[in-house]
């Protein structure tokens, strides 16, 4: 069976992408390659000189291509909604594709900054936010797409409305593999509530598999344990690089029968690596009462209407 490759990418002349995180890893593979094929590609990160290094070098690899920067800080709503009046402008009113890709791994108790659990508060609250401030672009000149990353973490995730915060204990991990199952539940009320509103948006999830990226270096260094961002480094050795990681990605995005609520991921060795195919997701994942629930208490936390869709 043809295995999908970048080579496989419609072009995509005469439309607009936004990337969260594209400084680096899977967002940085994403924006270059939607650029290449085309795209006016905004590229959203939280440091600035990153950013404009990322720009640069996006420049170099595919000279002529309209790419734009935005600084984008999931941690902080303020920062976000400033974000999405400025992706407002520089799209000119017109977003097809939002590729909600930034995330963190594995921290240690932190907190945004409007209290949120760091993890929770960037890999899920910050992209629904965006998400949802985006709408009144996303779509408006035909269809549009909305691609979030999950992880193969999120089998093992469980959401506890009542303790978002990590007020009652917190494990690192828990806290990531809760936020890829948000992710996913976002993805699937999301889709529930575009179809019942016949909005031209379609949402979809996807997963790299086990990659080598910087996702796993700010754990250890935020809590003081360089030679555990060494070690982390080194395991890189058994990861698949973030150029093959991204195609799920760039499948869902451009994929052009690719159904609202799909979810893609690495088709070998337990979808930990490979070209990509679709991924199985947790029976939790699948959970619509606790989408909707989410849903609701996502809106409420970060103050966006909740039937905004």
């Amino acid at each position: 069976m043809h295995s999908w490759s970048l080579d496989d990418m419609p072009d995509l002349s005469g439309t607009t992408a936004v990337v969260t995180g594209a400084n680096s890893g899977i967002g940085a593979v994403t924006a270059l390659a939607l650029a290449r094929s085309g795209a006016r590609t905004v590229l959203a990160c939280r440091d600035p000189e990153r950013g404009r290094r990322a720009l640069d070098a996006v420049r170099r690899a595919a000279p002529g291509s309209d790419i734009r920067l935005v600084r984008l800080d999931l941690a902080d709503l303020s920062a976000v909604a400033e974000a999405a009046d400025r992706i407002s402008k520089e799209v000119d009113g017109r977003l097809d594709l939002l590729v909600n890709n930034a995330g963190v791994m594995a921290l240690p108790l932190l907190h945004t900054a409007d209290g949120f659990e760091m993890q929770f508060g960037i890999n899920h609250l910050g992209h629904f936010a965006l998400t949802l401030r985006l709408l009144p672009v996303l779509g408006t000149c035909g269809p549009s797409r909305v691609v979030t990353l999950s992880s193969l973490a999120h089998r093992i995730g469980h959401i506890d409305l009542d303790n978002l915060d990590a007020e009652r204990g917190y494990g690192k991990w828990r806290a990531y593999a809760q936020s890829k199952l948000a992710n996913l539940l976002f993805t699937a009320e999301l889709k529930r509530r575009a179809q019942a509103s016949d909005r031209q948006l379609v949402a979809l999830a996807a997963h790299p598999g086990l990659s080598a990226t910087e996702l796993g270096q700010a754990g250890p260094r935020l809590a003081g344990r360089p030679w555990a961002a060494k070690l982390e480094r080194a395991t890189r050795l058994y990861t698949q690089p973030a150029s093959v990681g991204a195609l799920p990605t760039l499948y869902a995005a451009t994929l052009p029968a690719a159904p609202g609520g799909s979810y893609y991921g690495p088709r070998h060795l337990g979808e930990t690596r490979g070209g990509p195919a679709p991924a199985r997701t947790s029976a939790r994942a699948q959970d619509m009462n606790m989408a909707r629930a989410l849903w609701d208490e996502s809106s409420r936390l970060t103050g966006m209407a909740a039937d905004v869709v």
